[in-house]
C-alpha cells in the first residue's frame, strides 16, 4: 500500500469512528483530497508577441517561433509571383488562403493568368513544398520562418490603398488632434461628469424591439455606467503626466466635481499668462507681403507633380498668413516624403518676390546640402541666388557667402545653427523657415526665439513633439496639416522580431535582387566596424558602407554620396540619417536594438524607406532572449500598428499617452493633469483662455438631442471589432453635410461591403442631427406618434415664425408650430409613417431651415 493510500485509510477510520460516537465535522469541502489535487496541477501556456517577464512566474521552458506578420502585395500579382517563386527555391509550403468560393475562383483566375502554378485544392492533404490554395477564415497570413511555411490571405493579396478621405478641414486645432486617440478595452478614460474610468467596450441594448448601442465605462467597486454611444464626445483617453495607471473614481462621490473645480481655478491664471504672450504678439508689426502675382503663379505653375488637397490648403494658409501684416508662427505637420518642401518653397519665393531674404534652417549638414541642391533645382529658371553654409563649406567660401548676405546679393540661405551665430547678418530678413524644430538645442531655440519677434516663420516637422502639438492645441501656434500621401506610395511592412540572421539575410537578397538598397541601423560608434564585419560574413555578396557623427565632414558626405550613387548595396548608419536624407532607391531598413528609441525617433527612422512607388520593408529588431519592458513593448505594437501613411499625429499623440504630458506644461502642473487627464485639462484650459477673450459666450452651433425610437446602430454582424465602431461612430458624429454623409456611406461600403437599414438610418440620424445642431434645436423627442422638435432660446432672433412655415413646406410630414415655456416647438404627426419618410422628412426640414439661417448671415438687414 502506498503512502497516499495509507493517508487515506487513516483519515476515512477517523470520520467513521467521530460519526459512530455521534460527533459532527465541518464540511468535506475544506478536507483536501491530497491526490485529486495534484491531478490538478496542469501545464499553463503563455503566448507572448514579444519575450517579457510576468512578474514572479517562472517558467519550465521557453519555445521561440520565428513567426512574422504576412506581407502586404496591393494587387502587384507580378511582386506574388516573384515572391512565391523565391520561396519555392528555399523549399516552402505556401498556402494562399480565400473566404469562400468567389474568392477561389478570383485566385485561381489570377494564378493562371500569371502562370503560377497550383499542386494543390485540398484543405485536407496540403502538399508540401508547393503551392496549396483552401478556404478557411484566417483574416490576416503569416510566416513560419523554421517550418518553412507561408499562408497568404486574400486580404494581402488584394488589399487596396484606402482612398483617406478628411471631413471637417476647418476644425479647431485641437478637435483634429483628438481625432487620434483611439480606444482599446481596458482603457482608462475620463468621463466629464462622473471622471476616470476603465472603458469596458461598446454593448448593443435592446428595448422595446428599438437597439441602441452603448459604451460600458467601470468606475471604483466594480460600478457601471453605459453610455449611448452619441455622448462619445464626453469620453477622452486619460493620460497623465507620468504614464502611470490612474485611481479610478467613485460614482456620484463628489471628488472628481471638486478636482475638476480646482483644475478650473488653476488653469484661469494660466490662462491669464497665455493671454498676455497672446497680447504681445498681436502687437507687434510684420510684414505683410502682397498678394499673388503673374511671378508667383509663374512658380507655383513649374510645379512637376499634382499637388494633393491638404498641400493646395496648406499653401493657400500660410500665403493668407504672410499677407497679414502680423508675425506669422505657423506649424506645418507632414510626413515624409508629403510634400512639405514644396510648401515652403512657394512661401519662400513669395518672400524673394517681394524682395525679402529667407533663411532655412536645417538640424544636419547632410539635409543642407540635400536641401541645397533641391531648392537650387527647383528655383532654377528664375533669379533667385541661393546659397548655403555649413561645416561642408571651407572658411573663404562661407566669408564669401556672409558678405554677399549681408549686401543683399544672397536670396535665400540654408543652412545648420551655423546660421544663428554672431557673424551671420541679414541685408534684410522676412521669412525663417524651420525644418525639425525640436532637434535645436535649448541655446538655439532662445536665438530663435528672439528672431521669430521680428520675422514671419514657417516650421516643418514629420512628428510634432507633444509639446508643440499642445501649443497647436492651444492655439498658440497656427497649424497645417498634410495627411494625404502623394499617388503610388504603400505604406512599410513593417515587424517586430527578435534579431534573427537568417532573416537579414534574406531581406537583403531580396532587395539587392530588385535593385535597391538598404539601410542598417546600429547606433553604436565605438562597435560599428565590428558590426560591418559581421554582416559582411553573413552577406559576402553585398558592399557594404558606414557613417556616424564622429566622421570628418569630408568623409560623412563622400560615404553618402557613394550610397546615394549605387556603390554601397548597405549603409550601416546610426541616427545621424534620422532626418532628411532622401534616397528613394533605399526600400529596406534595419534597425537593431529597436527597444531603446522613443516612438517619434522610430517613426522619422521607418520614413527614410517607402519613399519611392516600391513597397518598402522596416524591421524593428530587439536582441534574442531580452525580456524588454512595458514601455519598450508599448513603443514597439504602436510603430508596428501605425503602417498606414499619415500616422505622425497618431504616433505623436501616442507617444504623449506612453509617455505622459508631465514634461509638456512643467512638473508644477503634474498633479492637476493627474486628477483629471491630460485632454480635459487642455479643454477647460481652452475654455478659459476663450472667455478671457471675451468669445466665451460664443456659440456656432447647439447640441441637438435625438430620441427617434428608430432602430439604428452597428451590428455586430457588420462591423465586429470594437475599435473600428468606435471610429466609425466618431465619423458619424462629425458628419456636417451632404458631401461628408456621401463621402462616409462610400468608405462603409469600401471597407465593410453592403449594410443594412439600421445602418443607413444611422447615418441618416448623423445628418439631421448635423442640420439640427446648426439651427439651435435643443431636443427632438418622438411619443407615439409625434414628433416634438424643440428649439433653444436663442433662435427667437434667428427665426421669425414664416422661417418655420417656410421650411416646413419643403416636407411631406403635417406639422403644428406652437410656443412652449417661451420656447419655440414644431410638432410633427407621424401616424403611419415608415422611419425612412420620417428621416428624410425631418432631413429636408434641418436643411431648409440652415439654407434660411445662412442666407439670412450672408445678407443682414
Amino acid at each position: 500500500m502506498n503512502q497516499y493510500e495509507s493517508f487515506e485509510r487513516e483519515l476515512s477510520q477517523y470520520f467513521t469512528e467521530d460519526l459512530q460516537n455521534g460527533k459532527s465535522f465541518s464540511e468535506m469541502q475544506y478536507f483536501a483530497d491530497t491526490e485529486q489535487t495534484y491531478k490538478k496541477q496542469s501545464p499553463v501556456t503563455f503566448f507572448s508577441n514579444l519575450q517579457k517577464g510576468l512578474g514572479n512566474l517562472k517558467f519550465d521552458h521557453i519555445y521561440q517561433f520565428n513567426q512574422y506578420p504576412m506581407q502586404e502585395f496591393f494587387n502587384q500579382f507580378s511582386f506574388l509571383k516573384e515572391e512565391i517563386e523565391r520561396y519555392k527555391k528555399m523549399d516552402y509550403t505556401i498556402v494562399l488562403q480565400s473566404s469562400n468560393s468567389m474568392g477561389s475562383k478570383t485566385l485561381e483566375d489570377v494564378l493562371e493568368e500569371y502562370q503560377i502554378k497550383l499542386d494543390s485544392r485540398d484543405k485536407s492533404s496540403i502538399c508540401k513544398e508547393s503551392v496549396n490554395l483552401i478556404e478557411g477564415n484566417l483574416r490576416h497570413g503569416f510566416h513560419f520562418v523554421d517550418e518553412k511555411i507561408l499562408l497568404i490571405t486574400e486580404h494581402e493579396i488584394f488589399q487596396k490603398k484606402l482612398k483617406r478621405r478628411f471631413r471637417r478641414q476647418h476644425a479647431s486645432n485641437a478637435e483634429r488632434l483628438k481625432d487620434y486617440n483611439e480606444l482599446e478595452k481596458g482603457d482608462y478614460v475620463v468621463h466629464h461628469i462622473h471622471g476616470i474610468g476603465q472603458y469596458l467596450g461598446i454593448e448593443t441594448i435592446e428595448i422595446q424591439g428599438i437597439h441602441r448601442d452603448y459604451v460600458s465605462v467601470q468606475y471604483q467597486n466594480g460600478d457601471q455606467i453605459s453610455i449611448p454611444v452619441e455622448q462619445i464626445q464626453l469620453l477622452s483617453k486619460y493620460v497623465s503626466s507620468d504614464g502611470k495607471p490612474p485611481k479610478l473614481n467613485k460614482l456620484n462621490d463628489g471628488h472628481f466635481k471638486k478636482a475638476k473645480q480646482k483644475v478650473k481655478n488653476q488653469v484661469e491664471d494660466i490662462a491669464d499668462d497665455l493671454i498676455k504672450l497672446y497680447s504681445e504678439r498681436s502687437q507687434l508689426k510684420g510684414f505683410a507681403f502682397s498678394a499673388d502675382d503673374e511671378d508667383q503663379h509663374a512658380f507655383d505653375d513649374t510645379f512637376p507633380y499634382v499637388e494633393t488637397d491638404d498641400q493646395l490648403r496648406s499653401i493657400e494658409e500660410i500665403k493668407r498668413d504672410m499677407q497679414d501684416s502680423h508675425p506669422m508662427d505657423r506649424l506645418l505637420v507632414g510626413d515624409v516624403g508629403f510634400g512639405k518642401t514644396e510648401v515652403a518653397m512657394r512661401a519662400a519665393f513669395k518672400a524673394v518676390n517681394d524682395h525679402k531674404q529667407v533663411v532655412v534652417l536645417v538640424p544636419t549638414t547632410v539635409l543642407a546640402q540635400q536641401h541645397y541642391t533641391n531648392f537650387k533645382e527647383r528655383f532654377q529658371n528664375f533669379a533667385v541666388n541661393i546659397d548655403v553654409l555649413s561645416r561642408f563649406r571651407s572658411k573663404k567660401e562661407q566669408a564669401e557667402t556672409l558678405e554677399k548676405l549681408k549686401n543683399g546679393q544672397v536670396d535665400i540661405l540654408i543652412g545648420t545653427h551655423r546660421v544663428l551665430s554672431k557673424d551671420v547678418v541679414f541685408s534684410d530678413l522676412g521669412l525663417m523657415i524651420i525644418d525639425e524644430e525640436q532637434r535645436f538645442g535649448v541655446k538655439h531655440k532662445e536665438t530663435l526665439k528672439e528672431l521669430k519677434k521680428q520675422v514671419d516663420v514657417l516650421t516643418l516637422t514629420a512628428t510634432p513633439i507633444p509639446r508643440t502639438l499642445h501649443m497647436s492645441m492651444l492655439g498658440i501656434r497656427d497649424l497645417s496639416v498634410i495627411e494625404t500621401p502623394p499617388t503610388n506610395r504603400y505604406p512599410v511592412q513593417t515587424y517586430v522580431l527578435e534579431k534573427n540572421d537568417s532573416v537579414i539575410r534574406d531581406a537583403v537578397l531580396r532587395e539587392m535582387e530588385r535593385g535597391g538598397q538598404v539601410y542598417y541601423l546600429y547606433n553604436k560608434v565605438d562597435t560599428i566596424d565590428q558590426k560591418v564585419s559581421e554582416l559582411q560574413e553573413l552577406i559576402p555578396e553585398a558592399s557594404i558602407g558606414y557613417v556616424h557623427g564622429q566622421m570628418s565632414e569630408i568623409q560623412l558626405e563622400n560615404t553618402l554620396l557613394d550610397f546615394i550613387e549605387g556603390q554601397y548595396d548597405i549603409l550601416v548608419t546610426t541616427t545621424i540619417i534620422e532626418t532628411g536624407v532622401d534616397i528613394p532607391n533605399a526600400n529596406t531598413l534595419f534597425i537593431e536594438n529597436a527597444d531603446h528609441m522613443g516612438l517619434s525617433t522610430l517613426y522619422q527612422l521607418r520614413g527614410r524607406v517607402g519613399r519611392s512607388n516600391r513597397i518598402a520593408y522596416a524591421y524593428l529588431m530587439y536582441r534574442p532572449e531580452k525580456s524588454i519592458s512595458e514601455v519598450s513593448e508599448k513603443r514597439l505594437e504602436a510603430i508596428k500598428g501605425f503602417t498606414e501613411l499619415g500616422s505622425g499625429f497618431k504616433i505623436a499623440m501616442r507617444d504623449l499617452s506612453i509617455r505622459g504630458a508631465g514634461n509638456l506644461l512643467g512638473k508644477s502642473q503634474s498633479g492637476f493633469i493627474d486628477s483629471v487627464g491630460f485632454e480635459l485639462y487642455s479643454q477647460l484650459l481652452e475654455e478659459a483662455i476663450a472667455k478671457r477673450n471675451g468669445n466665451g459666450n460664443t456659440r456656432t452651433k447647439g447640441n441637438a438631442e435625438l430620441i427617434l425610437q428608430i432602430d439604428a446602430y452597428l451590428p455586430d454582424t457588420y462591423i465586429s471589432d470594437q475599435r473600428h465602431k468606435i471610429e466609425i461612430y466618431k465619423k458619424i458624429r462629425q458628419i456636417d453635410n451632404r458631401v461628408n454623409y456621401e463621402e462616409l456611406q462610400e468608405e462603409l461600403m469600401d471597407r465593410f461591403g453592403e449594410y443594412q437599414d439600421v445602418v443607413a438610418y444611422l447615418l441618416e440620424i448623423g445628418l439631421v442631427k448635423s442640420y439640427f445642431d446648426k439651427v439651435f434645436v435643443e431636443r427632438v423627442e418622438r411619443k407615439e406618434n409625434k414628433i416634438t422638435v424643440q428649439f433653444e432660446k436663442v433662435t427667437q432672433r434667428l427665426f421669425l415664425v414664416q422661417d418655420y412655415f417656410k421650411a416646413l413646406s419643403a416636407t411631406n410630414l403635417k406639422a403644428a408650430i406652437a410656443e412652449n415655456k417661451g420656447l419655440m416647438e414644431v410638432v410633427f404627426d407621424v401616424r403611419n409613417k415608415k422611419d425612412y419618410e420620417i428621416l428624410e422628412g425631418l432631413l429636408i426640414f434641418g436643411e431648409s431651415l440652415l439654407e434660411i439661417k445662412e442666407s439670412k448671415e450672408a445678407n443682414p438687414i
